[in-house]
């Protein structure tokens, strides 16, 4: 989708799965810096999760890439402002406004 990997979330991310997702960022990350994560199914993200995302910006931004997610479920948007996450991503309503979006020295020079 619009050459950006895209790892789509499960329902829930928590201890018992967040290997896993971790592993899929991984491979997303192998095709490019920046990664789009569909969390707009997600209803529950623990502090696993978090931490996975966490270093997965991280990772993104030490290859001047970022990790873009999309947020739309209520209980995900209240985890991220809760622990003060939500502040370091950049967050999108919905999957096609994350991929198209420009990065954010693009967007400000235009």
């Amino acid at each position: 989708m619009g050459g950006l990997p895209v790892v789509t979330a499960p329902e829930e991310i928590d201890i018992a799965n967040s290997g896993q997702f971790r592993l899929a960022l991984l491979a997303a990350a192998a095709q490019g810096p920046t990664i789009v994560v569909d969390l707009s199914r997600t209803e529950f993200c623990d502090s696993s999760g978090l931490s996975v995302l966490v270093r997965a910006l991280r990772r993104a931004r030490a290859e001047d890439g970022e990790l873009r997610l999309v947020v739309s479920t209520h209980a995900v948007r209240r985890i991220m402002s809760v622990t003060g996450v939500g502040t370091i991503f950049s967050i999108f309503p919905s999957l096609d406004q994350a991929v198209a979006s420009q990065p954010p020295e693009l967007a400000s020079s235009s």
